[in-house]
């Protein structure tokens, strides 16, 4: 974990900030969650030194989450699923906390927590099927579309924070990260995830075929980037996050979204706001020192 020395006069902006944004990522029941998966003792499928720790536990996940969110979008059964169950629109606060409590629990909670926690999305996953507008059945629990939605998403946690997090790792450290996560979706029914890096590009290239712009997938992106239920003092941070996850999209992705390529900001003011605002939630997010320290 990063220290950060407390100035003077910062600790109370600092309280309410940390405050603030793990509320809205953690919900009314974030410390007690906290509480339990850090502080319960027993065996965990990860141990400390453990790669997806490193990654999962950093400040660069917010922008991660919402990049992996819009590639997600591009598979037209995952985003049919998402459109007509999640209720991403009508509380998309409580998907993300219920996103973030699951990678919490896997990732640092007690194996018989880790399991219990794969075992209440699998019975989830088993409820959710139903038909796109075009006709094409789908089921959340398809072995298949369930290894799209991790690839996605453990490529996107990787690129964020191999820009944002506060101590990237070198690529043995994020092949053995995609192998931590190959364990946790292995567990959720993904047949043989990828377990380095080479194999999860291999993956997500197998999966281009089938990926195509959609409106649902286009209104989603808006809702997304555009209109997401914050109050103005926090959209212009939002921006930013929303700016960075648009920058590590690939280039095949950004037009079926219809959002832009702008190379020269992406790779400068883009990446520097980005970094400054990830810098400044790991430090409201991360407990100041003691007395003494």
């Amino acid at each position: 974990m990063v220290a950060y020395p407390e100035i003077p006069g910062l600790g109370a902006v600092r309280r309410r900030l940390g405050g603030a944004l793990f509320a809205r990522v953690a919900g009314p029941d974030g410390p007690a969650t906290r509480a339990r998966v850090h502080d319960t003792p027993g065996p965990r499928w990860f141990g400390p030194d453990r790669p997806i720790r490193t990654v999962h536990g950093d400040a660069s996940m917010f922008t991660g989450g919402l990049r992996a969110l819009l590639l997600q979008s591009l598979h037209p059964l995952a985003m049919a699923a998402v459109a007509a169950h999640s209720g991403f629109r009508g509380d998309p606060w409580g998907r993300l906390q219920r996103t973030s409590g699951f990678l919490a629990v896997t990732t640092f909670g007690t194996a018989g927590d880790a399991e219990q926690a794969v075992a209440r999305v699998r019975a989830i996953h088993e409820r959710v099927r139903g038909t796109t507008p075009d006709g094409e059945p789908y089921r959340a629990s398809d072995p298949h579309l369930l290894g799209w939605v991790h690839a996605a998403e453990v490529d996107s946690f990787l690129r964020a924070h191999r820009r944002y997090g506060a101590a990237p790792l070198d690529d043995a450290g994020y092949d053995a990260y995609v192998a931590d996560a190959a364990r946790v979706a292995t567990a959720l029914g993904v047949q043989d995830p990828p377990r380095d890096q080479a194999e999860l590009a291999e993956v997500l290239e197998a999966y281009r075929p089938e990926l195509r712009s959609t409106r649902a997938a286009r209104d989603a992106t808006r809702f997304l980037l555009l209109s997401p239920p914050l109050p103005w003092a926090a959209r212009a941070p939002y921006a930013v996050l929303a700016a960075g996850a648009v920058g590590l999209l690939p280039l095949w992705a950004r037009a079926p979204l219809g959002v832009p390529y702008l190379p020269l900001v992406e790779e400068t003011g883009v990446r520097w706001a980005g970094q400054g605002l990830t810098r400044t939630i790991r430090w409201a997010m991360t407990p100041p020192p003691g007395p003494g320290k």
